[in-house]
């Protein structure tokens, strides 16, 4: 999935990107719930979790369609036999400029990208330690790729709190913000949690806000979810 990247060097900043996603797929055979009628995945009354997660925990429906304010109670496997499960609400998309990268090295390849912060609240619901691992994160651009948050060798003070803190246990909460960079000055549509290519992604969309500091006119951020469900092959 991790096809391609951009880096800039270790000592300042290390920025990655996912620039695609195997989005030739399947076609649509007219089995989803919103082709046949059925009920979609948010409507379902029961659904059988898709990782094991604590007794009361209740996950949220792969495929299901948010706000940005509202909150999905996902589970992911980082490795083998070592299951996270966390309630995730998304509070802010933000358009950023580079003028608020003040003191970090932004080269000319860089700079043709457009960034973006993502500000969430992030809760341990589950029964592991989930410290120093990455909020797992991604936005999805305007030609439906999925774009991974950027990593700083320091702190990045207009928007810091990409990983969680070295302990991360049940009943812990942050605030987390990442960034990341659209290639080709791309827009941000989506915010998506889908920690394998066969994962039918939760999809948070919303109003897109200038980052505090950045000046701009507010914008919609609103993805092809179903488009992005075909890149699951």
């Amino acid at each position: 999935m991790h096809n391609d990247a951009m880096r800039l060097p270790a000592r300042l900043l290390a920025l990655t990107v996912v620039l695609s996603l195997a989005l030739a797929g399947c076609s649509d055979d007219g089995d989803s719930p919103e082709a046949d009628g059925t009920q979609s995945p948010t409507e379902t009354a029961e659904v059988e979790p898709y990782l094991p997660v604590p007794e009361g925990v209740e996950l949220t429906a792969q495929g299901s369609s948010l706000a940005v304010g509202d909150t999905a109670t996902v589970a992911y496997e980082p490795r083998q036999d070592f299951v996270g499960a966390m309630e995730i609400t998304v509070t802010s998309l933000e358009k950023a400029t580079f003028d608020l990268f003040v003191g970090w090295d932004i080269t000319p390849e860089i700079r043709k990208s457009a960034p973006y912060f993502v500000r969430a609240r992030v809760t341990n619901v589950g029964d592991t330690n989930l410290g120093g691992r990455p909020v797992p994160l991604y936005v999805v651009d305007g030609e439906n790729r999925l774009i991974e948050s950027s990593l700083f060798t320091g702190s990045f003070k207009p928007c810091e709190g990409a990983s969680f803190p070295k302990k991360f246990n049940n009943g812990d909460t942050v605030k987390a913000c990442m960034v990341y960079l659209a290639p080709g000055k791309g827009d941000l549509t989506a915010v998506s949690f889908r920690p394998t290519q066969e994962f039918d992604p939760i999809i948070w969309e919303g109003e897109l806000v200038p980052a505090p500091g950045s000046g701009g006119d507010k914008k919609s951020a609103k993805g092809d979810k179903k488009k992005d469900r075909k890149s699951n092959g």
